[in-house]
């Protein structure tokens, strides 16, 4: 029998923060550098929770090493070779370089290969569809083995029960986010999907309630976007299009129309699917797409706008800590509509 949920989900374009009484009388003095604890790693790590997503375009070296010096995250997309990983470890020794694995046997072996080399101790497990068991499987393979001496993040998921399961098999932390991203189109092709924010604000309840955490992955097209997602109660934010114009992100630069550019493009698109694996199987379908972005320069000047925006706002409720962002925020449901026409 179908079921409908009849409780009004929301995307971050369907809320505003109410500004608060604050005690903060600058920007300077609001902290957005957290000491992450988690749930199994032993270690703790010390950053912002802006997470660069682990896209072709965007999950570079590159990208990685300009990311470390800005107290930012970055989870390194899959299809570099295994030497060329090990070797930008070497070269790169740092605390906030994620490596990105599917769940196939091969990646299992060659994940823990990576592993085992000591030069890295954080993985993203990452697949579309993170309600498949095999999934869950694979994280728990990871924690029996590495037991408390790696960093699990795994996902894609939307929902509480998802988010708990994972936990429990051994993730510290659970990728929340199924259509939201720019270059995706899972939500046309499929039907599937949740708005984001409200999929971040139960995943988030669920998983902290566990001692786990989230990262809300897509949906962020500016920096008020960004800290609704804190609002809602996220510990990361990863960013995927937003940072695509960067010169660390791949790709040339294209001109076109006198406007510097650059490609960006969802992982299960077909351009995608021809690019890393050589073809589309005859099952599958599309489910991203191709834009041309505007290219910003070097991330750090993103970066930087982005923290300030997450500043401000910390000195409109009154959050000193990046972590109190959720104690302070009240959202006011709005008019999408006229939202739309403001933002414009």
């Amino acid at each position: 029998m179908t079921t409908i949920i009849d409780n009004i989900q929301l995307d971050y374009n369907d809320v505003l923060i109410q500004p608060k009484r604050t005690t903060l009388n600058s920007r300077k003095e609001a902290n957005i550098i957290r000491n992450f604890k988690f749930k199994y790693y032993k270690n703790t790590l010390e950053a912002t929770g802006i997470t660069v997503a682990n896209m072709a375009t965007t999950g570079t070296f590159e990208m990685a090493k300009a990311m470390i010096k800005l107290n930012g995250i970055t989870c390194l997309q899959k299809h570099y070779s295994e030497e060329d990983i090990i070797k930008f470890f070497k070269e790169n020794p740092n605390n906030t370089v994620f490596i990105s694995t599917g769940i196939k046997d091969d990646e299992f072996e060659k994940t823990c290969r990576i592993l085992d080399t000591g030069l890295v101790d954080k993985v993203c497990v990452d697949i579309a569809n993170g309600y498949i068991p095999n999934l869950v499987k694979f994280v728990k393979r990871l924690r029996e083995k590495y037991d408390n001496n790696i960093l699990i993040m795994a996902g894609n998921v939307v929902t509480s029960d998802m988010t708990q399961e994972l936990i429990l098999n051994g993730a510290d932390l659970v990728k929340i986010g199924i259509g939201p991203g720019s270059a995706c189109i899972t939500r046309k092709i499929t039907g599937v999907g949740r708005p984001q924010l409200s999929a971040v604000m139960e995943c988030a309840d669920s998983a902290h309630g566990m001692n786990g955490m989230i990262c809300a992955d897509g949906g962020c097209t500016c920096p008020g976007d960004i800290v609704k997602a804190f609002a809602g109660g996220a510990d990361f934010v990863m960013l995927g299009g937003m940072l695509a114009g960067s010169k660390e992100a791949e790709g040339e630069i294209i001109t076109k129309e006198g406007k510097e550019l650059k490609l960006f493009y969802g992982m299960s698109s077909q351009y995608a699917q021809n690019k890393h694996w050589g073809k589309m199987n005859s099952y599958r379908a599309s489910e991203g797409r191709v834009v041309e972005i505007p290219y910003t320069g070097p991330v750090e000047i993103k970066i930087e706008e982005i923290y300030g925006g997450i500043r401000s706002a910390m000195t409109y409720i009154g959050a000193r800590r990046l972590k109190d962002i959720p104690k302070c925020t009240t959202f006011y449901k709005v008019n999408r509509q006229l939202n739309e026409v403001f933002a414009k």
